[in-house]
């Protein structure tokens, strides 16, 4: 990985370059290919505070991370902290997407028996459950009233009068819709 370190309103002693530099190399670890990763580091000393400032790109990589306080070289520690928890945040989401964590649903908010019950990712979405449900033949109102003592979102049911499958649903405001699907 290659470090370039900018400095500003100070000299650097060799102490603090070499301290900073064994710091960030350890970045290196969180990343898939060291050798095409680049490290900007930009301290700063403004009058009291000493900032400093990473900026990170990687092949498909584009990180930040800002800290100041009274002492260069806890700054240095603190950003390096916020650098890290980024990256290991990152190496997260991408370990649990390569074991599919991701592509399974959590638990549905209606929890009807619906076939198709599937969440949206990232990635391409996919049919993970299938239920078989025989909806029940009743009307309008008797499914609205079904619906009204479940804890579901929604309900299939067969109605009676038109002789098609259609899905009552709660809205938000707390009334009801009808889903009638003509064929």
């Amino acid at each position: 990985m290659e470090i370039q370190f900018n400095f500003k309103n100070f000299e650097p002693s060799e102490q603090l370059k070499d301290y900073a530099r064994n710091r960030f190399d350890k970045l290196g670890k969180y990343l898939k290919r060291e050798d095409n990763a680049y490290l900007q580091v930009n301290l700063e000393v403004d009058r009291f505070r000493q900032i400093a400032e990473l900026i990170m790109t990687a092949d498909d990589l584009h990180l930040s991370a800002q800290q100041e306080s009274e002492d260069m070289y806890s700054t240095i520690d603190q950003v390096l902290d916020k650098m890290e928890a980024q990256l290991r945040k990152l190496k997260g989401k991408q370990k649990d997407r390569r074991k599919g964590k991701l592509n399974k649903p959590a638990e549905p908010e209606t929890g009807s028996p619906e076939p198709m019950a599937a969440e949206a990712t990232e990635a391409e979405p996919s049919v993970v459950q299938t239920d078989v449900f025989e909806p029940k033949p009743m009307d309008v109102e008797e499914a609205a009233i079904q619906l009204e003592k479940s804890e579901y979102g929604f309900l299939v049911f067969f109605n009676a009068e038109n002789n098609r499958v259609n899905v009552v649903y709660r809205r938000k405001n707390g009334d009801y819709g009808l889903i009638d699907p003509r064929m």
